[in-house]
């Protein structure tokens, strides 16, 4: 089965793709360079847009390298993104660390599987 996703940038970043054959996510991009301070909340731009097909959702999630290494993860753990949803993409990151982690524009911050 294959789903029509379309996928807009707003800002100057990767376009979302599968990295793999049988890859359930793609991979998302942080739009802006962020201090994120110990236990510090932030919503961090991916610099996209999507369109969704009615009756889908896109699920976004926490990298699991980034929460072992760094302490860092989705305060949400997992977000939905609902078919008739239209503005940027954000995850609201947060620092779970001890110490300040540093979000670079363009480094993967999650991924969004469909």
């Amino acid at each position: 089965m294959s789903l029509k996703v379309q996928i807009k940038k707003i800002a100057d970043v990767k376009t979302p793709f599968y990295a793999h054959k049988g890859d359930s996510g793609v991979d998302l991009y942080a739009a802006e360079d962020y201090f994120l301070k110990p236990m510090e909340r932030k919503l961090i731009g991916t610099g996209i847009k999507v369109t969704i097909p009615n009756g889908y959702e896109a699920q976004i999630r926490p990298k699991s390298g980034m929460a072992l290494h760094h302490g860092i993860s989705h305060a949400n753990s997992i977000g939905t993104i609902d078919s008739s949803y239209r503005g940027e993409i954000k995850i609201p990151m947060i620092n779970f660390g001890d110490k300040p982690y540093m979000i670079e524009k363009g480094k993967k911050i999650g991924q969004m599987v469909f």
